[in-house]
């Protein structure tokens, strides 16, 4: 059974990939009126179950990541009609606790402005989950500003805080938990980049650190590719293609040809080595795959256009037998899955249409 993916003007795009404590994979598409779901049916088999819709009318952006207990947090930016058609826009949260089971309830986190015209002004908010348990939302405003919601351990949530210093702020930020449990979370800016990093798990984020490096906004992912070391990944404006950036060093520029986008980012051995996975839109739409041993940027990357189209960026993870699988949501609006092969290097098998 397939089902389209929202795809007209103006409407959320976007595939995610997920994998449960028991192993198996859930793939998300935004539909009309919420998100679409598959599950597999057994962990790192090649059947996914029938879709499961997610309702959430007004769904206009959304975020997706999991907890130390893999636990699958939502968190999206939602629009609606008031009694006199004015749009109202407010921040919403769900949690999936286990592969295939109901998500929960979206509870309203409310709007960081008062006044509903600058509350409309909102970005797509980000979540992040430390350790503890502790649910950080991050959100840009209306004035270029950042502000921060947490819920503390007795499930009761705090008000908005903005950020000191965050000003100037181009799309949406990108956070992560890294093993340690320290967070560290990185913004474009009109004049370059701030960059917050916890001297210790659960200690202050403190003010960002400012830097003039040029990002395209929307660009920006991250993956920990040591330990408690954060690689930061984004499309160069000037037209290098990709960049890796690690604190305290420069920018190494990574080759291919990128088009609009964030870039999927994994890691997963290969022919025994450890090695980092980029996947994202290319310049001609589509899913191009960046292969290049992790935190060895010099030696290169291998870039590989798949000639599959995707009207969104692609989504990576790792099966339960450490397979690479990639996710795509083709020009027909029908999301795709292809899957690493037992070939050398990263050979993916066929798409296999959900």
């Amino acid at each position: 059974m397939t089902s389209r993916v929202a795809s007209g003007a103006g409407a959320m795009q976007g595939i995610w990939l997920t994998r449960g404590k028991e192993g198996r994979l859930t793939a998300y598409a935004s539909v009309e009126g919420g998100l679409r779901r598959w599950t597999e049916e057994r962990p790192g088999g090649m059947d996914f179950g029938d879709p499961v819709l997610v309702q959430v009318p007004g769904l206009t952006a959304l975020s997706v990541t999991q907890d130390v207990n893999a636990y699958t947090h939502f968190v999206g930016r939602r629009e609606r009609r008031r009694a006199d058609r004015r749009p109202v826009v407010d921040v919403v949260h769900a949690i999936q606790y286990q592969s295939a089971r109901p998500v929960t309830e979206w509870r309203s986190l409310g709007n960081p402005h008062t006044d509903p015209e600058q509350g409309r002004g909102i970005g797509r908010p980000v979540v992040v989950v430390a350790h503890s348990g502790m649910v950080h939302v991050f959100v840009r405003k209306a004035d270029g500003g950042l502000t921060l919601r947490r819920e503390q351990g007795d499930g009761k949530w705090l008000g908005w805080r903005d950020r000191r210093g965050a000003h100037g702020v181009e799309g949406a930020p990108v956070a992560i938990t890294l093993s340690s449990g320290r967070i560290e979370m990185f913004a474009t800016t009109g004049e370059g980049t701030l960059h917050w990093s916890q001297k210790e798990a659960a200690g202050a984020l403190g003010d960002g650190y400012p830097s003039r490096l040029a990002v395209a906004p929307g660009t920006v992912s991250v993956l920990e590719t040591g330990p408690d070391r954060p690689t930061f990944f984004w499309t160069d404006p000037g037209g290098r293609g990709v960049v890796a950036y690690r604190a305290g060093a420069w920018p190494m520029a990574l080759g291919g040809a990128p088009g609009d986008g964030a870039h999927a980012a994994s890691r997963a051995f290969l022919d025994g080595y450890d090695c980092t996975v980029l996947a994202h839109r290319g310049a001609e739409g589509t899913a191009v795959v960046g292969v290049g041993v992790t935190e060895d940027e010099s030696n290169g990357m291998w870039w590989s256009d798949t000639g599959v189209r995707s009207l969104a960026a692609p989504a990576l993870a790792q099966d339960a037998f450490g397979r690479l699988v990639i996710a795509v949501v083709g020009e027909d609006g029908v999301p795709r899955l292809a899957r690493q092969t037992d070939g050398a290097g990263l050979t993916l098998s066929e798409w296999r249409v959900l």
